[in-house]
């Protein structure tokens, strides 16, 4: 596929060990715009004299609306523990270089590089489809997953709002739902989300990646930075929502020297509940990667490759099933009795109560009939 597919030349973007790339956007996470697997014109850095004094200037951030014609993904992963979720946007301002999430802006014919964090998509019908899929005939309750794919607390939900709008629909009909995020935002919804956490119906964790200002500016640009995530676990738990922590991903030889701190300060901030994921770099992911590293840790990319490919099998990314999140051999299994360890002694992950899926109302929709109960309570 590959060898069938022509080439443009987007001009020389090779790193310089001493200054910058002038061709690195400012406040983005991905080095380039390389191709999606898809598109029949593939772009590569090539160097033919012709952008030499091309600004850094930061693309800026365009926002389509997309009305979807299902909200509920569902998910037979034996790695994960739901089998729903909601993704209220595509693409993530964030710009979070090692986002696995990146590849899936080839189906939409854009690139996972620079495309997947400037060009977004917004799903304003989000809530109305939750209130028609949960209230349909059949439907078996089970707690909703917020965050697994892009970030529902991203920048432009300040405005567009339509993670809040899932929320009431949510709360007002007692669904249970858990939510990760790398943002402060989700604070804003304490309103519906302490309520929520007194009737046993939600569980939120804050995604902790590094406590090095310095790496989280070039790793994850736009996500809330890591005081602010620390400031929102203690808030949420100090308010009685249920909180926890993700210390992902762990980068070999990048921040997998922080998990002691990283988890330390988290727990100290009120985290209950920790886990982690092992950096994984499927499809484009790949190359992105190793762009971003060449451009900002050049001394330490082969060390931090190498490594992967030792708990990956020798290849950056096993897409296999119970070995995508952890790795496999000696230094992954170090890794995750060394991650228990710190649990333990931080007192994380007590046995913790399952959300509550009794409470539920289902929807009437356009047509149904109301029952008693319901309408009796609703006065």
């Amino acid at each position: 596929m590959e060898a069938s597919r022509r080439h443009i030349s987007l001009g020389d973007m090779s790193n310089s060990t001493s200054q910058p790339s002038p061709w690195l956007a400012r406040g983005r996470g991905a080095v380039s715009n390389t191709s999606g697997r898809f598109e029949k014109l593939a772009r590569e850095r090539v160097h033919d004299g012709w952008l030499s004094d091309v600004s850094d200037a930061s693309p800026k951030t365009e926002v389509q609306e997309e009305h979807a014609k299902h909200i509920l993904a569902r998910n037979k992963s034996p790695d994960i523990p739901f089998d729903r979720s909601i993704n209220p946007y595509r693409g993530c301002e964030h710009g979070c270089v090692y986002c696995f999430a990146r590849p899936t802006h080839a189906f939409m014919g854009l690139s996972p590089g620079l495309d997947f964090e400037t060009k977004l998509f917004a799903k304003p019908n989000a809530a109305e489809l939750l209130r028609q899929e949960i209230g349909k005939k059949g439907y078996q309750v089970k707690p909703i997953a917020i965050g697994t794919n892009t970030d529902p607390y991203q920048p432009i939900e300040k405005d567009r709002r339509i993670t809040r709008e899932v929320l009431k629909v949510l709360y007002e009909h007692r669904h249970p739902v858990t939510i990760l995020t790398k943002s402060r935002l989700v604070v804003r919804d304490l309103d519906i989300l302490v309520p929520m956490a007194e009737m046993g119906l939600v569980r939120v964790a804050l995604s902790v990646t590094t406590l090095d200002r310095k790496l989280a500016r070039v790793l994850e640009p736009r996500a809330s930075t890591p005081t602010r995530r620390l400031d929102a676990i203690k808030l949420l738990s100090d308010a009685g929502v249920p909180v926890g922590m993700m210390f992902a991903p762990v980068i070999p030889a990048l921040n997998d020297h922080e998990m002691e701190t990283v988890l330390a300060a988290s727990a100290h901030a009120g985290a209950k509940y920790a886990n982690y994921i092992l950096l994984r770099l499927p499809l484009e992911l790949g190359g992105l990667f190793e762009e971003w590293l060449e451009e900002h840790y050049p001394d330490r990319k082969a060390r931090v490759l190498n490594r992967l490919r030792d708990m990956r099998g020798g290849k950056v990314n096993d897409p296999r099933f119970k070995h995508r999140m952890k790795g496999k051999g000696l230094e992954a299994e170090l890794m995750d009795q060394r991650f228990r360890n710190l649990c333990r002694r931080l007192k994380l992950n007590p046995e913790r109560e399952a959300l509550d899926v009794s409470q539920f109302r289902a929807p009437v929709l356009k047509g149904g009939q109301f029952n008693l109960f319901d309408t009796a309570s609703a006065h």
